[in-house]
């Protein structure tokens, strides 16, 4: 198993993360960014994220370099959800950017 910890913000004002914080790591965009990546959480940092005001702690792993050679390319930028409705069925979905 290879991991890497980061650490990252959560954006209040995006999708997804309006109650976001070290202490309560949204789901959206959060479950995306392990799906994409082909990731896991190997350490959530109970005790820096208990008593950091922003930045979030998060050690992730997977069985594949490759992956966790991926996620570290994210560092520096941006990661978040943009919502749309679906015309079909007309559910709200979210895609994830980059930037």
């Amino acid at each position: 198993m290879f991991v890497t910890s980061l650490s990252f913000e959560m954006e209040p004002d995006q999708y997804g993360e309006e109650d976001g914080s070290p202490r309560n790591i949204t789901q959206v965009p959060f479950e995306a960014l392990l799906d994409d990546f082909n990731l896991f959480v190997t350490d959530f940092y109970d005790d820096l994220n208990e008593t950091s005001e922003k930045l979030c702690y998060q050690e992730f792993g997977s069985f594949q370099l490759e992956d966790i050679k991926k996620l570290r390319t994210l560092i520096g930028k941006r990661f978040y959800a943009v919502p749309y409705v679906d015309e079909e069925d007309g559910e709200e979905y979210y895609n994830t950017v980059i930037e």
